[in-house]
């Protein structure tokens, strides 16, 4: 009677269903399994437990301002109602296949979610805040795969790349910007002298010791040029003559 049994093996990892006759009979876990199967109607599909991840690279698309550019994005998935996901596909093949057909239309949906996301922006807002695009799952977006079975745990941009020449124009707008602020320092730091000197000259016009020491100093500039000969009587007196003036 054994060769009326049939042996199923449910790998790690992975969640077995189970169908007789073209029916779901049941869900069978990771481990070996026997059933009686006179007839050979018994049927079964392995899907994973695990997350999945899909890579998308190359893609193309239009900014705001005609922009064309390329990105790449991830998207890591997980089957969280394989009987769901079941009655959604042909199951007239294996699994794998079935698997793939959920992967493109996994990538359709989150493609157009982010095509859409960029199209909204001209290139030079979307170069400033592409980081914000670093995560863009959406629960519109989780909506729509839900019918699947599965859940989008992460949509992820990868890269964004401009063209060459949008790319130079960018540089250049930067170097324009980090002049400009260099510039505006540079003379925030004149004014800020200016200041300083100005204030300075204020304190020492009623200085008696600063006028002495003036008053030393064209002296002995007017003695380089030659023999002269100075008559003085109390020299601070006469600081304060110059003073009184």
């Amino acid at each position: 009677m054994a060769i009326f049994k049939k042996k199923l093996q449910v790998k790690p990892n992975t969640k077995g269903y189970l169908y007789r006759n073209n029916n779901f009979e049941q869900i069978l876990n990771s481990g070996y399994h026997e059933f009686w199967d006179f007839k050979n109607r018994i049927e079964l599909f392995c899907l994973p437990t695990s997350s999945k991840l899909i890579a998308v690279t190359n893609q193309e698309v239009l900014t705001k301002d005609n922009v064309a550019l390329r990105f790449s994005f991830n998207i890591l998935y997980k089957i969280t109602d394989g009987q769901k996901l079941l009655t959604q596909f042909s199951l007239d093949r294996q699994i794998t296949y079935i698997i793939l057909e959920l992967e493109q239309r996994i990538c359709n949906i989150v493609q157009i979610f982010l095509r859409d996301r960029i199209a909204e922006m001209d290139s030079e807002t979307l170069n400033e805040k592409r980081n914000e695009l670093t995560e863009f799952k959406t629960e519109e977006m989780e909506n729509q795969v839900f019918p699947f079975g599965v859940t989008i745990e992460h949509a992820q941009l990868k890269d964004l790349t401009f063209p060459k020449t949008i790319q130079d124009l960018f540089a250049k707008h930067l170097e324009a910007k980090v002049r400009a602020k260099a510039d505006l320092e540079n003379a925030r730091t004149k004014v800020a002298t200016a200041r300083t000197l100005k204030n300075a000259s204020e304190l020492m016009k009623g200085d008696d010791n600063i006028k002495f020491f003036q008053l030393l100093e064209t002296i002995g500039k007017i003695a380089e040029k030659g023999k002269h000969t100075f008559n003085f009587g109390d020299i601070t007196q006469l600081t304060k003559n110059e003073s009184a003036k």
